[in-house]
């Protein structure tokens, strides 16, 4: 027991790395002050580009998987009982750790891509499903936010699903994540209801022009 109560602490602090934020910082740029001001990989999109926020979403992808298929599936942090809820209880505080990171005075990500690590070691499937439901949904509205919470209904509901053959423990937890990333996206939620939502520009001169305008921000802050 102890031995696995330290392993979710371990997993706490490893989703709450600020990959995002220390991604901004080696560009001279803080990304709580630009953007949406979220640390995660969509407003490092939005900000640095694709070719940063590619290894920042694939790190908070990790953030939830690793826990889950290292400290359980591979024994390390285990228990020695068998109990689902330790690799759930892994997963979670990686998730809690992303959103609300120690590092970073508890303001972190909305969770989605470490959410999406943490069931890609638990139910593959329903990432699979989710991922093609969040590409669908983001090339035809443009918006990150509308896809990640389509993509959360999708994952919830393949999870309630009577055919789904994931524990009983593993469709809890993850219907709580579920409606828990759907909760973190309220604020974009009104946004879209309002028709204010920001949407991703089309191509890469959008890109670079978001770039050009944090840097020199970023420029104007540095003390002379």
């Amino acid at each position: 027991m102890t031995r696995a109560l330290l392993f979710v602490v371990l997993s706490y602090l490893w989703g709450a790395i600020p990959a995002s934020y220390i991604a901004g910082r080696m560009r001279g740029i803080d990304l709580r002050r630009h953007g949406s001001g979220n640390l995660g990989a969509t407003n490092t999109f939005r900000v640095l580009g694709a070719r940063v926020a590619a290894p920042v979403m694939v790190f908070d992808i990790l953030k939830g998987f690793l826990p889950v298929y290292l400290f359980y599936q591979r024994g390390l942090g285990w228990d020695g009982s068998g109990d689902w809820r330790w690799g759930l209880a892994y997963g979670a505080a990686a998730i809690v750790g992303h959103v609300f990171p120690l590092y970073m005075g508890f303001r972190g990500g909305k969770g989605v891509a470490t959410s999406a690590g943490v069931f890609l070691a638990l139910a593959p499937m329903a990432v699979g499903v989710g991922l093609l439901t969040w590409l669908i949904v983001l090339r035809t509205t443009r918006m990150v936010s509308a896809g990640s919470v389509s993509a959360a209904l999708v994952v919830l509901a393949m999870l309630l699903m009577p055919f789904s053959h994931v524990p009983a423990e593993v469709k809890i937890l993850g219907s709580a994540i579920c409606l828990f990333v759907i909760f973190a996206h309220r604020s974009n939620l009104k946004r879209i209801m309002d028709g204010t939502e920001s949407r991703f520009g089309s191509g890469k001169q959008a890109d670079e022009a978001a770039v050009g305008a944090a840097a020199a921000t970023a420029d104007a802050e540095e003390p002379r």
